[in-house]
């Protein structure tokens, strides 16, 4: 029987989905469970067969009035889904009867009864008793990953990797998925630099390590094991993008290099071109970038893979000629999610100022979970184009398979609404949200926005207040509260206290780091609410930002400055009504 690593991953996972086969008489609980054949299944050298078991070394056990009891309690308690007792008594009964079978059953169960200790004794009662077997040491090497006991691992994984040196290979490639779950990284690296001892030539076992290293964020020891697997397999095109990304981590440059000089040797090596042009991108190396992606687009026009990663570049370059003649390639080639290449072109088309084209192509999107926010997003330029009444209609009819999704539905119809300035009905939808979906907080949080636009300042101040108390972590619901009572010169103190508490969570939020500036000049604190205003701004340019700003510039007497950020403001947003409010209130 052949080692395969796959299997570990599967036994990893048995907890989770392992069937226990309830068996009725003392010879067939011998035999193999159907969780043990789903396992197996996944084992290409095992062809469908149960590992044999040499009955010549079968103990010797007569069967008992006392093994038959317990053995008949067991099945029948497995049979009720009881598997505390069946697991107990199967421990019981392999204990006594020191036969591998009995061990390999309990080991079964105690998994899918998810008592890991249990399994773990189980399936170490196995090995003892059948030393011989792999599955046991594959189950028994499982069970400790998945416990963190990796130095108990180490000798039945070391066995499992001796006894298929063909493909041990594969098998250390698999290694640091299987011990993912562990959370010791170091502890990690030590358990495969032992493992890979034995196998100092293989290429997989120093990329195994290399993995393993930076994981434990021990760079250079993983630098040093990558460079070992190239100099063993130079033409391995995974290690050389894996070598590209670690010298990306000191210098953009010296990882631009490497790619160069290794598409020099290795032209078609495709996918170190692809990861060389994106770095270029990186680097802002337009035309070297475009350069790559017409090389790749003319060797790989049969490959949809290759042409959708020259889409996704080409639209960074906002080479959107490019990002169109590729996706739809990789559509002729029969790429498998049409769906996620027609949701990009319909956001390229929109960024393109395509509108038709863009809603043929969300259209197209059918399934999948792109596919209702294709629908929102065709309902939206329906409604931009003036179609309001199908826009709505068709967000409506659309199905809703949980709370989320109807909630992202019922704020997609109000999003349209409040585009075209129809704030009653805004809240009219919000409301009739919230009927369905009480105190759902992105809901509420909307509802309260909505209230602030109709003079409805009590159930803002009411939604608000229910948020934070729902969702104390919600900085956003701090702020917008704060912000409220700065705008009204009502309970400044807490309003500053409110804004304060959302920049504890939120810190780098320019939104909220703009209300903090102003409430800070509302309060008469000027200079650090020019300062937060001014650090706001420089990271995003929002008009409301834009509006705040220049008014306390206004005052502090520099209306040169106000004047040219509300100007530059107004050429992106002019239809903004705070901006246009501040503008023309200061100017009177």
């Amino acid at each position: 029987m052949k080692l395969n690593i796959f299997v570990l991953l599967l036994i990893l996972g048995l907890t989770a989905c392992a069937q226990i086969s309830v068996q009725g008489d003392g010879e067939k609980a011998g035999k193999s469970s159907q969780s043990e054949k789903a396992v197996d299944s996944g084992d290409s050298n095992h062809d469908g067969e149960d590992e044999q078991i040499d009955e010549a070394k079968l103990p010797k056990q007569e069967l008992t009035a006392s093994i038959l009891f317990d053995f008949l309690l067991a099945e029948t308690a497995l049979q009720r889904g009881d598997l505390e007792i069946a697991v107990s008594r199967y421990l019981k009964l392999a204990h006594a009867t020191r036969d591998p079978r009995i061990a390999k059953r309990a080991s079964e169960i105690a998994l899918h009864a998810r008592q890991p200790f249990a399994a773990e004794k189980a399936a170490s009662m196995w090995v003892e008793f059948d030393p011989d077997s792999l599955d046991a040491h594959q189950t028994l090497a499982a069970m400790l990953v998945n416990l963190g006991k990796l130095d108990a691992a180490f000798p039945h994984l070391e066995k499992l990797l001796a006894s298929d040196k063909e493909n041990v290979g594969s098998a250390f490639m698999q290694l640091n998925q299987l011990l993912s779950r562990n959370s010791n990284k170091s502890e990690i690296l030590r358990l495969i630099q032992k493992l890979a001892a034995p196998y100092p030539k293989l290429p997989e076992v120093h990329f195994a390590i290399s993995q393993a290293a930076w994981f434990a964020k021990e760079y250079e020891t993983a630098q040093t094991e990558m460079k070992q697997a190239l100099s063993l397999r130079p033409d391995w095109e995974i290690a050389a993008v894996q070598n590209g990304r670690m010298l990306q981590r000191h210098s953009n440059i010296d990882a631009a290099n490497f790619y160069r000089a290794y598409l020099k040797k290795y032209p078609d090596k495709t996918e170190v071109r692809i990861a060389y042009t994106r770095l270029l991108v990186e680097l802002n190396e337009k035309e070297l970038a475009r350069e790559q992606l017409r090389e790749l687009f003319e060797k790989n026009q049969e490959d949809a893979e290759v042409m959708v990663a020259i889409g996704l570049i080409s639209t960074e370059l906002y080479d959107f000629d490019m990002t169109e003649i590729s996706l739809k390639r990789a559509l002729v080639l029969g790429y498998q999610d049409a769906s996620a290449i027609h949701f990009h072109l319909a956001r390229v088309y929109e960024e393109m100022q395509q509108t038709d084209l863009a809603m043929e192509s969300y259209r197209q999107v059918r399934r999948g979970g792109r596919y209702l926010p294709a629908q929102i997003r065709y309902a939206d330029l329906l409604a931009q184009k003036g179609q309001l009444d199908d826009a709505r209609s068709l967000i409506q009819q659309l199905p809703a398979a949980n709370d989320q999704q109807t909630a992202h539905l019922i704020l997609a119809e109000a999003q349209i609404m409040r585009r075209v300035g129809s704030h009653q009905e805004v809240f009219r939808i919000l409301n009739r949200g919230l009927e369905k979906l009480p105190d759902y907080p992105e809901l509420l949080y909307d509802r309260a926005l909505a209230a602030d636009k109709i003079g409805k300042f009590e159930i803002l101040e009411r939604d608000l207040r229910k948020l934070i108390e729902l969702k104390p972590d919600n900085a956003h619901a701090y702020n917008a509260l704060g912000y409220s009572y700065a705008e009204r010169g009502l309970h400044l103190p807490e309003a500053l206290q409110l804004i304060r508490k959302a920049v504890e969570l939120s810190p780098d939020d320019p939104y909220i780091m703009d209300s903090l500036g102003w409430i800070y000049y509302r309060m008469g604190n000027i200079s650090d609410g020019l300062n937060y205003l001014s650090r706001a701004f420089a990271i995003s340019q929002d008009s409301e930002i834009a509006a705040h700003l220049g008014e306390v510039l206004w005052v502090q007497g520099a209306r040169e400055d106000a004047e040219d950020i509300w100007r530059s403001a107004l050429e992106k947003d002019p239809d903004n009504e705070v901006l246009l409010e501040t503008i023309e209130r200061l100017k009177k």
